[in-house]
């Protein structure tokens, strides 16, 4: 067996989807599915914040589904989600001093940075 057969294997394998790409995914569907339900039952108010929160969730849940299929289009809106959520939790910690926003909001920083590896993006197509 050739050396350009063995790395022909290898690239043909590594367009697989990573694991931690998966596991952003899922946690951000669940996130975003919260979100929508407590926009839905009034939490961010009754006018243009539930309004908004309901556009950024239908953005971001596609963005998931592109990005599950390993679409670049997808990569870009839940890139764009995590940098947003990353920054409104930071926001709301720094204004309320509760830990939770804290811990919320450097997880999407680790996301974040996650996805603007080279090898995740190596993969898109």
């Amino acid at each position: 067996m050739s050396e350009t057969d063995e790395i022909k294997k290898l690239e043909a394998r590594a367009h697989g989807m990573l694991p931690g790409v998966a596991g952003i995914c899922l946690f951000m569907l669940v996130l975003t599915t919260i979100n929508a339900i407590a926009a839905l039952q009034g939490k961010f108010g009754a006018g243009s914040g539930k309004y908004g929160v309901l556009a950024l969730c239908t953005l971001l849940a596609a963005g998931i589904f592109g990005l599950l299929r390993l679409r670049r289009w997808g990569w870009a809106l839940v890139l764009g989600g995590c940098l947003t959520l990353c920054l409104g939790n930071l926001f709301v910690f720094e204004k309320t001093h509760l830990g939770p926003f804290l811990l919320r909001g450097l997880f999407a920083l680790v996301f974040f940075l996650y996805l603007v590896r080279t090898e995740v993006r190596d993969r898109l197509r």
